[in-house]
C-alpha cells in the first residue's frame, strides 16, 4: 500500500522583518477567515489569533530579550521581558509586554544549574523545573509529602537562587506512559518485549527512508515493532533519558499518511510543525485515552522520572495522558507540536479523574526531526 505522500520541511521558514512586520506577515499566512480585519485594524487585534506561528515569529525576532510568551485568559499574546526597550518592541508588534525582574539569561542559567545537579547527582522526588514567563521565575515542582534527604537537598539548592525560583507543591506520581501490557485498540504499536506504546508521526529521513517517530523510552533497548500482528519495522534511533524521542523504520507495504487518529471525531491533517506557546490549546492522540485536549502551561521543562532518568526540554500541558499513550502525537490545530512522554498519575489515571488539573509532558517534535535529520509526512 504505497499511497501518495507529501513531505514538509522540519522547520517553517519565516522572513526576518521588524517585530511588527514579522508578526503581521505570519498572522496573515495562518489566518484565512472571510471576516478577517483590514490592514488598518488595531495590531493588538491581529495577534489575538492563536496560531502557534504568531508567537513563534515574535519570540524568534526578540531572541534572548524575551523570557517567553503566553496567551492570557482573553486570548491575547503576552510576552515577558525584563527591560523597557524590549517592551516597546512588543507593543509595536501588537502584543502585550509584561515586565519581569529577571532576564532570560539569568533564569536559563538557574535551570541549567539544576539540570547539572540532577544529572550529576540526583533530583530525588522533585518532579520538574522550567522557566515560567507568567511568574518570571524558574518554577520547581515537588510532590506533596516528599521530605527525603535527597529531595530536600535539591530544593534547598534551588531556593539558594532566591526570588529567581518559585517552589510549587503538586499531586500524583509522574511516570512515563508506556503501557506494561499488550492491550488492543486504537493507534497502538506493539513492541516485541510485550509492552505497548503509541505511534507519533510518520516521517522520511533526508535519504528517503520511511520511519515513524515515537517516545525514546519506547525505543530504548532497540525493540522491533508490530501493529495488529503485522511487522512494522525495527528501531533505528533512540534517545532517552536526556531527550525522549526515537525512530522506527517502516517496511514496505504500510501506507504512511499525514493524518492523526481523531478517535471518532475524524482524522486530523498534519500541515506543518510549530513550537509550544503557553496558553495555546493542545490535543493529543494516544492508544489508551484517545483524543484529549487541554492547554500548554509550560515549556522547556526538565522532568525527573526517577532512577536518574532526567529529561530536558519537554513542554507541559493539561490534556489527559495515561499508560500506553507514550509516543503519541500532540497537535495544536493542524500543527504538530510534540510526542507524548509522560504524565503525573494517581492509581494509573490522569489527575482530572481525581478532581485535579492534569499534568502531562511531551517532547517537542522539532528537536526530534532535527536530531534524526527527518521531516514529517504531511497531508495531501
Amino acid at each position: 500500500m504505497s499511497g501518495r505522500y507529501r513531505v514538509g520541511a522540519a522547520f517553517a521558514g519565516v522572513v526576518v522583518l521588524t517585530a511588527a512586520g514579522l508578526v503581521a506577515a505570519n498572522w496573515a499566512n495562518a489566518e484565512s477567515r472571510s471576516d478577517r480585519k483590514t490592514a488598518q485594524a488595531d495590531p493588538v487585534d491581529q495577534v489575538t489569533d492563536k496560531s502557534p506561528l504568531v508567537a513563534d515569529a515574535l519570540e524568534s525576532e526578540l531572541g534572548s530579550k524575551a523570557v517567553g510568551s503566553y496567551y492570557d485568559d482573553a486570548g491575547k499574546l503576552v510576552v515577558a521581558v525584563s527591560d523597557l526597550s524590549t517592551a516597546q518592541l512588543v507593543r509595536q508588534a501588537g502584543a502585550i509586554p509584561k515586565l519581569v525582574r529577571f532576564t532570560a539569561d539569568q533564569l536559563n542559567a538557574v535551570q541549567a544549574e539544576l539540570n547539572r545537579l540532577a544529572t550529576g547527582s540526583s533530583a530525588g522526588k522533585v518532579r520538574s523545573w522550567y522557566v515560567d514567563p507568567i511568574s518570571g521565575t524558574v518554577v520547581v515542582t515537588v510532590p506533596k509529602g516528599a521530605r527525603d534527604a535527597i529531595t530536600e537537598r535539591f530544593v534547598e539548592r534551588a531556593k539558594a537562587n532566591g526570588d529567581q525560583v518559585t517552589v510549587r507543591t503538586v499531586s500524583g506520581r509522574v511516570t512515563t506512559t508506556a503501557d506494561d501490557f499488550s492491550l488492543r485498540g486504537g493507534m497502538k504499536v506493539d513492541k516485541n518485549t510485550g509492552y505497548v506504546c503509541s505511534l507519533g508521526f510518520n516521517a522520511r529521513t533526508t535519504k528517503g527512508t520511511r520511519i515513524f517517530l515515537t517516545a525514546g523510552h519506547c525505543t530504548a533497548g532497540k525493540p522491533s515493532f508490530s501493529r495488529n500482528g503485522y511487522v512494522l519495522g525495527n528501531t533505528r534511533t533512540s534517545s532517552f533519558p536526556g531527550n525522549d524521542f526515537g525512530t522506527v523504520g517502516v517496511i514496505d507495504g504500510w501506507d504512511q499518511q499525514g493524518y492523526i487518529e481523531g478517535w471518532g471525531a475524524g482524522n486530523v491533517a498534519v500541515k506543518g510543525i510549530a513550537n509550544a506557546t503557553i496558553g495555546s490549546t493542545l490535543c493529543k492522540s494516544g492508544k489508551s485515552t484517545g483524543w484529549t485536549c487541554g492547554k500548554i502551561v509550560a515549556r522547556n521543562v526538565t522532568v525527573n522520572y526517577g532512577s536518574n532518568k532526567v529529561v530536558r526540554g519537554l513542554f507541559q500541558h493539561t490534556a489527559c495522558v495515561e499508560g500506553g499513550d507514550s509516543g503519541g502525537a500532540n497537535m495544536t490545530g493542524n500543527y504538530a507540536q510534540g510526542i507524548t512522554s509522560g504524565a503525573a498519575l494517581i492509581n494509573g489515571q490522569c489527575l482530572e479523574k481525581y478532581g485535579q488539573t492534569n499534568e502531562s509532558y511531551a517532547q517537542p517534535v522539532a528537536e526530534a526531526l532535527k536530531s534524526t535529520k527527518s521531516r514529517l509526512v504531511l497531508s495531501n
